[in-house]
């Protein structure tokens, strides 16, 4: 985590994923690139008030006061190891924060989130969502001040993971980087019921043949497998939740639901994600 965007609109939870974020810099001597994403109001395009000679200024004065704002924040949470720099966009902010990424070489996003939940949860999602599902680049997701080691990380796997290369080596990355032990752990619900013998044998093969190390494997009875993942992960106090998503989109995402992303709104333990390839 040498190079981490952390998109930031000055509430608590950008906030907690900024401190966060200079923790873990501070681990690698990274850079902190805090960005805010400004999505301008629609105006009236007309001969009294043309839209060009109204944005100019606005977006100056926004500009200025994110400006503010990034000082402000530097200027109470300081890191001696950690670089920290600013940018102030103007756009859709899950695009804008994607497009920011890839221009300057991110290598993680690390986003506070509010939660969403009811009809906004089903038909239009939080930002955050927006990004864990399209991201090429891993995402954490912080939904609270978390402040110490990162020790035991949940990881939950699922048979769509296996010959996922790019998503193991990201995971082991991950690990390396907090010294973690990594969880592996399968959820058995009634919908989705495995005897424990056959899958304990299914993950330490797939333990062995991805050459992890510092893990244990598990599974864990539970009437849903989002809440089997955030209970298992409660059941060993442990610091983060990993999995892979395949990121789906319109109509199959809201047929199909996205475990990912319900753990995302709803889980309180650090949420790393990382889209599957097809």
């Amino acid at each position: 985590m040498k190079n981490i965007l952390v998109p930031c609109d000055f509430s608590k939870p950008a906030i907690d994923a900024f401190r966060f974020a200079l923790d873990m810099a501070s681990l690698s001597s990274g850079t902190v690139h805090l960005v805010n994403v400004i999505e301008l109001p629609a105006m009236p395009n007309t001969a009294l008030t043309p839209v060009r000679a109204l944005g100019l200024p606005l977006r100056k004065e926004m500009s200025a006061n994110a400006e503010r704002n990034f000082e402000k924040i530097r200027a109470k949470y300081k890191s001696e190891n950690a670089n920290v720099v600013s940018a102030v966009e103007f756009g859709v902010p899950a695009k804008g924060i994607l497009a920011y990424a890839k221009k300057n070489s991110i290598d993680t996003i690390i986003m506070g989130s509010h939660g969403a939940t009811g009809v906004k949860e089903m038909f239009v999602g939080s930002n955050t969502e927006k990004i864990v599902r399209t991201s090429p680049i891993p995402v954490i997701v912080v939904k609270e001040f978390y402040k110490g080691a990162v020790k035991d990380i949940v990881f939950a796997w699922a048979y769509e993971c296996e010959g996922q290369a790019a998503l193991i080596k990201e995971l082991k990355n991950l690990q390396t980087f907090f010294g973690s032990t990594l969880h592996l752990v399968w959820i058995n619900t009634p919908a989705n019921f495995t005897i424990d013998a056959t899958t304990l044998r299914r993950l330490e093969a797939f333990a062995k043949s991805n050459k992890l190390k510092n893990y244990t494997i598990s599974t864990f009875n539970d009437l849903y497998e989002e809440q089997g993942i955030i209970e298992f992960a409660n059941s060993i106090n442990a610091d983060m939740i990993a999995m892979g998503t395949h990121g789906r989109r319109g109509l199959s995402r809201m047929v199909y639901g996205s475990k990912t992303e319900n753990i995302a709104n709803h889980g309180k333990d650090l949420l790393w994600t990382y889209v599957m390839k097809n």
